[in-house]
């Protein structure tokens, strides 16, 4: 085992490897500050997933707050891109109660923003980055896709009442096809519909089926056209999941969730986010997504063997020149070495070299 795999956790090395896939496709580092005014987060409340915030006031008077949230504070500081897309990075801590947990914590992200005129590339390469992202974690992967805007033109046309939408969109991301008849007792065509897509478990021939002589049935097949030529390239590991829902107030258009195998939760979570860039009076929409570190450190590690290749054990007679020159000689070779009078308890050597004994 080289210095490199020995000293690097799994997340450290995560990390080195997503940043050289993302700056591959021509994405540059963002890096921001651990605080933001505390304004920023009261005018966007909505597109937090906790309204929970540390804050506290700066030696100027302002309220200040440690970010819960990467997104907003780019989008803030980004100009405007004329007849393109701004593609950027990051890897950087948030502070924030977690969903389902009653306790602050730091959670450390990386992940990417495509901002400007997005179109079906970008979308493309958001999604295929994505997969990409989880096959640094982990061979086996998955990333399930949906589409809000499919949903939303399919409950305006089987007509869903605004009332009825919230408690409809929880039973779907349950897939709860019994509470979905209920809700939709008086409308059997909008359950029947709507459990279809809920229980897909094809491709993309399965929903333009369900969908056909619908009014998102061109929508659709745009959906089709993208997910289609990815599963070419990742093939069932990119699925048609409508079932994920996530923050309708957040996302619109495009969504998706990534999951590995042994961590029960999504550990990659991103979508299209136009309606947070028209809050913030920028131009054009907004793509991304975030990748969970913290959560990765419940895989399984690679075990190390050895606590380092050689000890060299010395003694109150040998000169400091020779431990010097036979650590050094050692370290060139790439060994981790460790010199000193004592083995320590529980070391764990592959070599031991007395120094003074031939």
């Amino acid at each position: 085992m080289n210095v490199y795999s020995a000293t690097l956790g799994k997340t450290e090395r995560v990390i080195y490897k997503l940043r050289g896939l993302y700056e591959q496709y021509g994405y540059s580092q963002y890096k921001m500050s651990k605080f933001e005014e505390y304004d920023l987060y009261v005018r966007n409340k909505s597109f937090l997933q906790s309204a929970s915030i540390i804050t506290f006031t700066d030696t100027d008077g302002k309220l200040m707050a440690l970010k819960p949230d990467v997104t907003l504070s780019i989008i803030k500081n980004s100009k405007d891109t004329e007849g393109g897309v701004r593609k950027v990075y990051y890897n950087e801590n948030v502070y924030r109660v977690p969903r389902g947990e009653l306790s602050y914590r730091e959670i450390m992200q990386a992940g990417l923003e495509c901002m400007g005129e997005i179109d079906a590339y970008s979308i493309s390469e958001v999604l295929g980055l994505a997969a990409k992202s989880l096959s640094e974690i982990s061979d086996e992967y998955v990333l399930d896709v949906s589409d809000l805007d499919i949903l939303s033109s399919l409950m305006d046309e089987l007509g869903i009442k605004d009332g009825q939408r919230s408690e409809l969109l929880c039973c779907i991301a349950e897939k709860n096809t019994s509470e979905i008849d209920k809700l939709c007792f008086m409308n059997s065509e909008a359950a029947n519909v709507i459990k279809a897509l809920v229980s897909l478990k094809g491709g993309s021939d399965e929903m333009l089926e369900v969908l056909k002589g619908r009014a998102c049935y061109d929508e659709a097949c745009e959906f089709a056209r993208t997910l289609s030529m990815l599963q070419t390239q990742f093939g069932a590991r990119i699925r048609i999941d409508f079932s994920v829902i996530d923050d309708t107030s957040y996302y619109n258009g495009i969504v998706f969730k990534g999951f590995v195998r042994s961590i029960p939760t999504a550990v990659l979570s991103g979508g299209r986010y136009d309606g947070l860039v028209k809050r913030m009076n920028k131009k054009g929409g907004a793509l991304g997504f975030a990748v969970y570190l913290d959560k990765i450190d419940q895989l399984e590690c690679d075990t190390v063997e050895y606590d380092v290749d050689t000890f060299v054990q010395y003694s109150n007679g040998d000169s400091a020149d020779m431990v010097y020159s036979t650590v050094e000689a050692l370290t060139k070779k790439g060994e981790r070495v460790l010199a000193g009078k004592r083995i320590p308890e529980k070391l764990k050597y592959r070599t031991l070299i007395k120094l003074g004994e031939e």
